[in-house]
């Protein structure tokens, strides 16, 4: 959330995407290279990723398309965490079972359809359980990463109170 006292702007983020799949021949067959890739932000650990499986991946390692529902689901939260506070809501607990569903094209290609989000959340009080569930719409219209998909990020919470 950007501070909304501080004039709007724009901000830049940079990484290093490294492909380490070369077996020895490198790209001479579709099936003689690794698809692994270390993904690297300064002042931050590696990320170890890959293709999904079906692409021949290795799946021990995070995809794009992993790293892709991991932005829309954290994004939510950190704008949900931050409309609570505006609204009052005090989050004791926030847990998201996040999903999505991509539909390869039969060309090579393909595009994700749908990402749905799942947070279940705790509040401090019941008193406080309209406000919050109210706060996901908030999260949704703040959140830049589902702004910028041009597929429905939808949210299915629950929320409960901590003494329930």
């Amino acid at each position: 959330m950007a501070d909304r006292s501080a004039p709007l702007g724009e901000h830049r983020y940079a990484l290093t995407s490294t492909w380490t799949g070369n077996s020895g021949t490198g790209t001479s067959g579709y099936r003689e290279y690794r698809r692994d890739v270390t993904l690297e932000v300064e002042g931050k650990p590696e990320i170890l990723a890959s293709a999904d499986k079906p692409f021949r991946g290795d799946p021990s390692r995070w995809n794009p398309e992993d790293l892709l529902l991991a932005s829309l689901s954290e994004c939510h939260l950190l704008s949900y965490l931050h409309a609570c506070v505006t609204a009052g809501v005090v989050v004791v607990s926030y847990r998201d079972t996040a999903s999505g569903t991509m539909r390869e094209d039969g060309t090579g290609g393909g595009a994700f359809v749908e990402v749905m989000l799942r947070p279940e959340v705790v509040v401090a009080e019941a008193s406080m359980i309209e406000a919050a569930e109210r706060a996901h719409a908030q999260a949704h219209d703040w959140c830049f990463i589902a702004n910028s998909m041009n597929f429905p990020v939808r949210h299915e919470a629950t929320v409960r109170a901590a003494t329930d």
